[in-house]
């Protein structure tokens, strides 16, 4: 008994697991080359290989929709258009004013030929004289509100200088892209159609501009909120509000923009396509079955599917899905095991 206990039953447990771990195996690795895997006998067969679809024709409209804020458009500034002193103010701080109205006057002096004649004698004299006094009338950049006007009369002023600033009181819609969307407003209409949370219908935003976004110059003080649309960086579009739409600064934005649209063109799942913007790669099957990589031109996209204008047919067989390189580890030359 006690042979049995300590000999053949420890010697028949690990026949059985012997016999596990090599049914194991044989299910693990046994399959076609053609990207199947056998499941056993009179079991399905499981195919992992990427499933082809046709090239075909359809419609691809590229909207891009981005979620924006409602901002006042910056105070222009109002600079010295001469170097001397103020003569005198036009305007009072706060007042309404049109594009090129007068704001201020400043005063200064511009130096004259001297007089040149002969003395009694003959000879060449040169009188010098006093110079010229002249006022230069600084105009209003912008129309909109004075904000302030930040200079005195007699004050010493130098060209360029900043003397004050109109808002004009305008708004826009700026929304920060993705660098995905960036790709897809290459060519960017002029118009956005936004839409204000509890705000009116659906308006047209024009002037639509692309550009990098504005950096903060300066930190928020401590336990103040960040300002709304982040911090600056990246690409932001941004597009004017109409004067007959009433909202608000700060008020989010849904901002949709149609950037093209294309009809009874050759489609593909963008899936199938390696790169998304101009050029691509994709993988055509054959009728024999053989996968061969071919360039193609790519058009718009709507996220789903893309226009290819050059490279494929229509009827074409491509794989759904860009083939995943082999990621099996690549032993490094010198490297003969795990212990070197």
């Amino acid at each position: 008994m006690t042979v049995l206990r300590t000999v053949v039953f420890p010697a028949l447990r690990l026949l059985v697991w012997a016999v596990i771990a090599a049914a194991l195996v044989v299910l693990a690795f046994r399959g076609g080359t053609d990207g199947s895997v056998d499941t056993g006998p009179g079991a399905p067969t499981l195919d992992l290989a990427s499933p082809a679809v046709a090239v075909a024709r359809g419609a691809v409209t590229n909207t891009v929709s981005v979620t924006g804020t409602v901002v006042a458009d910056a105070a222009v500034p109002v600079k010295a258009t001469a170097a001397g002193t103020v003569r005198r103010l036009l305007v009072a701080e706060g007042a309404t004013v049109t594009a090129g109205q007068g704001l201020l006057e400043i005063r200064f002096e511009e130096e004259q030929d001297p007089v040149v004649g002969k003395d009694a004698e003959g000879n060449p004299t040169s009188t010098p004289r006093p110079p010229r006094v002249r006022t230069s009338t600084v105009p209003a950049p912008a129309a909109g509100k004075l904000d302030d006007l930040d200079v005195l009369v007699d004050q010493v002023v130098a060209v360029g200088d900043k003397v004050g600033s109109v808002s004009p009181g305008t708004l826009s819609v700026t929304a920060t892209l993705t660098q995905a969307e960036q790709f897809r407003l290459l060519t960017p209409p002029t118009t956005a159609e936004v839409e204000v949370q509890g705000g009116p219908a659906p308006f047209t935003c024009t002037g639509l501009t692309l550009g990098a976004a504005p950096v903060q110059d300066a930190p928020a003080p401590e336990g103040a909120a960040p300002p709304v649309g982040g911090t600056g960086g990246g690409t932001t579009a941004r597009c004017a509000v109409p004067a007959d739409a009433t909202v608000f600064p700060g008020m989010g934005a849904s901002v949709r923009v149609q950037a093209g649209a294309a009809e009874n063109v050759l489609v593909v799942p963008i899936t199938a396509v390696q790169g998304s913007v101009q050029t691509g790669n994709v993988w055509v099957v054959g009728d024999d079955g053989a996968e061969e990589q071919r360039a193609v031109t790519l058009g718009l996209t709507d996220g789903d599917q893309i226009e290819i204008r050059e490279g494929l047919a229509e009827g074409e067989q491509v794989l759904q899905f860009v083939p995943v390189p082999d990621d099996a580890p690549v032993q490094e030359p010198g490297m003969g095991g795990p212990y070197g």
